[in-house]
């Protein structure tokens, strides 16, 4: 093969290397594309954000469609935000849609929303139609112990200054949530608030709900007032089962204490009637030595004796009475007669 063939065919491998390596390499489309709007784009710029691991597609498209729309947008901002992480597409679909709103949003202001995790472009949208956002169902008791349920529409506007480090829906709901529970809890009856919803709006309304939020609450509407359960009378019927509870134990700890009060007092009788049988039997002993000791003498033993039978003859009498102090059954009386 002759040295110049060789040297051709050398040539032409690497002009097709070359020329692969720069249509995989650099973006020769996307080059023409923003060629073709009118937007500069250096070889060199695609170079480098291919080094940098920056998809020239992510930096290119939207700053075509930023210089479309009459935006000045620099590159190196487009490449600095997506390597912050940011979302450049969003970014200038939110510029262009402030732009035609008449809004005044720089390209740092967006960036720094979008960075703090909100949708820029939602953001604009919501600043120029105002958005209705609806609570749950909110329930509070008046002053005469009814329940009151309400749910309410707000109406909202995005504030684009406080949109970065403001609070979010969930905030302005909380909020609302609470300003309609202390407008029913202050009302004296559950009828004024079923007479007059407004009273809630007006009242959540001059709050200033909307301090330290990314919104401006525009209006408060209620949009459903229901009468719940009568939650006082529940109360006091469980105050009253309670105070039953507590009046029962307290019977209860009282009937114990009788009970044992009785058990002692029959102990007590078991053992004193112990002591006196005790005491009886020593009776006969003392008169046996009586007796001996002639400290007793026979006749006074049997008067004694008459004594005692004449107190037992008398007993037995009084047994056949009843209370009331007449004397006993007919039958008794008959074998009296007899």
């Amino acid at each position: 093969m002759p040295l110049s063939l060789l040297s051709s065919l050398i040539m032409l491998v690497l002009v097709v290397v070359f020329v692969a390596f720069v249509f995989t390499f650099i973006p020769v489309g996307l080059w023409i594309s923003a060629l073709a709007a009118g937007v500069k784009v250096g070889f060199f710029q695609l170079i480098g954000m291919r080094l940098r691991r920056v998809p020239p597609a992510k930096i290119v498209a939207p700053m075509i469609k930023a210089d479309k729309a009459g935006l000045e947008v620099s590159i190196n901002k487009l490449e600095a935000h997506y390597l912050a992480g940011g979302n450049v597409d969003r970014v200038v679909d939110a510029l262009i849609a402030a732009e035609r709103a008449g809004i005044d949003l720089k390209f740092e202001r967006a960036a720094a929303i979008d960075l703090a995790g909100r949708d820029v472009k939602e953001a604009v949208t919501v600043s120029v139609t105002p958005k209705v956002i609806e609570t749950p169902v909110v329930a509070a008791m008046a002053k005469d112990g009814i329940q009151v349920k309400a749910t309410a529409r707000v109406t909202v506007r995005a504030n684009i200054e406080r949109l970065v480090g403001g609070a979010g829906e969930e905030t302005i709901i909380a909020r609302v949530g609470e300003g309609i529970v202390t407008t029913i809890g202050s009302a004296e009856s559950h009828k004024d608030v079923l007479e007059n919803p407004d009273i809630i709006s007006k009242n959540v309304l001059s709050k200033g709900l909307d301090s330290g939020t990314a919104f401006e609450i525009l209006s408060i509407d209620i949009a459903d007032v229901d009468v719940g359960k009568n939650i006082g009378a529940e109360l006091q019927t469980d105050q009253a089962e309670a105070d039953k509870n507590i009046a029962q134990a307290k019977a209860e700890e009282r009937r114990a204490m009788a009970v044992a009060k009785e058990q002692e007092m029959r102990a007590l009788v078991q053992e004193n009637r112990a002591k006196v049988v005790e005491a009886e039997a020593e009776v006969p002993r003392a008169m046996a030595a009586a007796l001996r000791e002639g400290k007793l003498g026979v006749m006074d033993y049997y008067n004694m004796q008459n004594l005692i039978a004449d107190t037992d003859m008398r007993q037995a009498i009084s047994k056949t009475t009843d209370p009331s102090g007449k004397e006993g059954s007919s039958s008794s009386k008959k074998g009296l007669n007899e």
